[in-house]
């Protein structure tokens, strides 16, 4: 089994409810948790899976990972359960971002609720060359949902880089100006570069530049990061980038290796470029 080549990353095999229920109280300032959506289909489609639809960065692939096949009963019982850990694991002043879609956000919205944790804001994220829709009785999904949430009451004491967010300009997003706020619809298309698919994929894979935005609103320089779902580990780089301490958890061993080699390549590409600093 492959190392880790760095002390500031805890990367641990196994079920993340479980493993969060041993860490001790307000340890975190951010969590980012990209859970199962209960998306997956048993269904079976006619069609070419390895004729690349151009425009889309990539072959098309039905998602029927057995581990995002959940009841909605499941898929409620989860989410309550594992926002309870982090409601209790992160700090009042940090931030908790939950990735979701149409079949898990208005659980995790009414979960959100009912454990007092407060929305701050709900993102759509626009991916303009989402795939089409191949049964042609619906229309073709083209964003997700991003809910940025807090633990800290009628207090807000959550940490916001707000006039770094407000100056930046992101090259691929029409709708964002330079030193214009940030709204809470995101166009960032879904292509992950060659780099992030060096070792392999996930199939609800984030690009780096959209985890890369969330870091630059709510990440704190040499924080603690908590990672539950952590896929192919780009929570994970994205926080080293901010010299953060990561706490995550994987129970695939393939997509837990996928995440040691893609580590180990950012830790071996970032003590190159010290070198020639």
């Amino acid at each position: 089994m492959s190392k880790l080549k760095t002390d500031k990353v805890n990367l641990i095999f196994g079920d993340a409810i479980s493993g969060m229920g041993n860490l001790p109280d307000n340890t975190f300032d951010l969590a980012i948790c990209d859970p199962p959506y209960g998306a997956a289909t048993e269904k079976k489609w006619s069609y070419n899976s390895n004729n690349k639809i151009e425009g889309f960065g990539g072959n098309w692939k039905l998602n029927n990972e057995s581990w995002d096949l959940l009841t909605k009963n499941d898929n409620f019982q989860s989410t309550f359960t594992w926002l309870i850990e982090l409601k209790r694991l992160v700090k009042p002043t940090g931030s908790i971002w939950v990735h979701a879609t149409y079949h898990n956000a208005g659980f995790v919205n009414t979960c959100c609720q009912l454990l007092d944790i407060e929305i701050i804001n709900e993102i759509v994220w626009y991916k303009r060359n989402a795939f089409p829709n191949l049964s042609a009785r619906r229309l073709t999904a083209s964003h997700e949902t991003i809910y940025w949430v807090h633990t800290g009451g009628s207090n807000r004491e959550y940490y916001f880089n707000y006039d770094e967010v407000k100056k930046t300009l992101f090259p691929e997003d029409k709708l964002k100006e330079q030193d214009k706020q940030l709204r809470t619809v995101w166009d960032i298309p879904n292509n992950k570069t060659k780099k992030e698919i060096e070792f392999g994929t996930h199939p609800t894979q984030k690009p780096l530049r959209l985890i890369d935005r969330i870091m630059l609103i709510s990440a704190i320089k040499n924080g603690k990061l908590l990672v539950p779902f952590s896929g192919s580990g780009t929570e994970i780089i994205s926080g080293l980038k901010y010299n953060m301490d990561v706490y995550a958890f994987e129970n695939n061993k393939e997509y837990y290796d996928l995440s040691i080699k893609r580590i180990n390549k950012h830790i071996n590409e970032t003590e190159e470029m010290l070198i020639k600093w």
